[in-house]
């Protein structure tokens, strides 16, 4: 009778074992009672009935490859994320894919070599059991085929400054997938993209002749800029430089404008008349003086008396003034 009692007490004793299920606060369980769904099993204490409700497995990528276990065991840091396994606690994270590089071509058929990281988190761990069988393999498959698509829309040199494009074009095409599947992809990142080395070495030489073009012309640029600026600065100076005699001829005319006015309010019509025909005879002798320079002899007008007298008749007329 003990031993029944006592059998009895250690079948409770796993039964109640069995039937309390912990979840923690960032995973999700799927229930299955005799093969069907039953329910999600959510944060905390959680009672099953053992043995008829079971667990769904859940294939997903584990970690166990990568960081410091990883290089214990050998892996790459390509490794990570890279074993499939068979799981029945959902992780509801965000989580970190990295799928291996593939070689695609562009639209003007060169082969490159890229890769991406996704980052996606499962948002109905139901949708995820019960719609794909194999969701990181979906994911990675349709990942590939689009990026397929994508870059061999676009040429090498578009495809190569066109990171963003490519990652919010592939992020829209994978989360609209995911989502029918529990699963929303969160971003999208083109790691690597590598070109042959034959390739690059054409585009390192076509950078550099690009430079060089663009030095020479900014060199032409500066030197016309240059000769523009000096042009103006002479054009400027020349333009001063003529304002400033025009400036100056004004005022000297100006000038003697007033004293000759000044000179025939002083002297009268009349005396102002004399006052230009001495000058001018004055300046007439001035002349033929230059004129006879080296010789002895020097011709005098005919009427060098009346021009004497006309300067005569000025100073008497300052004289009276």
């Amino acid at each position: 009778m003990d031993i029944v009692m006592m059998v009895a007490a250690a079948l409770v004793v796993v039964l109640v074992y069995k039937g309390i299920v912990v979840v923690r606060n960032s995973e999700r369980m799927v229930i299955e009672r005799l093969g069907n769904y039953s329910r999600t099993l959510m944060p905390g204490i959680n009672f099953i009935v053992p043995f008829l409700d079971q667990p769904r497995e859940f294939i997903w990528k584990s970690p166990a490859a990568s960081g410091a276990l990883g290089r214990l065991l050998g892996a790459s840091d390509s490794a990570t994320y890279s074993q499939l396994q068979s799981i029945s606690r959902i992780d509801i994270r965000e989580t970190v894919l990295d799928f291996p590089s593939q070689t695609v071509i562009t639209r003007d058929n060169v082969s490159v070599e890229i890769n991406a990281l996704l980052y996606i988190e499962i948002t109905n761990p139901h949708d995820a059991v019960y719609r794909i069988s194999n969701l990181p393999n979906a994911i990675e498959k349709l990942a590939q085929t689009t990026l397929r698509s994508l870059v061999g829309e676009m040429e090498l040199d578009k495809t190569l400054s066109s990171r963003e494009d490519i990652n919010a074009r592939l992020q829209i095409t994978l989360d609209e997938a995911a989502d029918d599947w529990g699963a929303k992809v969160k971003r999208v990142e083109v790691q690597d993209l590598n070109v042959p080395k034959a390739v690059q070495a054409a585009m390192e030489k076509q950078m550099r002749a690009e430079r060089d073009k663009r030095a020479a012309i900014l060199e032409a640029e500066g030197s016309r800029q240059s000769d523009i600026l000096k042009a103006e600065g002479e054009k400027q100076a020349s333009i001063l430089v003529a304002e400033g005699n025009r400036t100056a001829r004004i005022l000297e005319a100006d000038g003697e404008k007033a004293a000759l006015d000044k000179l025939k309010e002083a002297l009268g019509e009349q005396g102002f008349s004399q006052y230009l025909i001495a000058i001018r005879y004055l300046d007439t002798l001035k002349t033929i003086g230059a004129a006879g320079e080296g010789d002895k002899t020097v011709f005098m007008p005919i009427d060098a008396t009346a021009t004497l007298g006309a300067i005569g008749g000025i100073k008497e007329l300052f004289q009276v003034k």
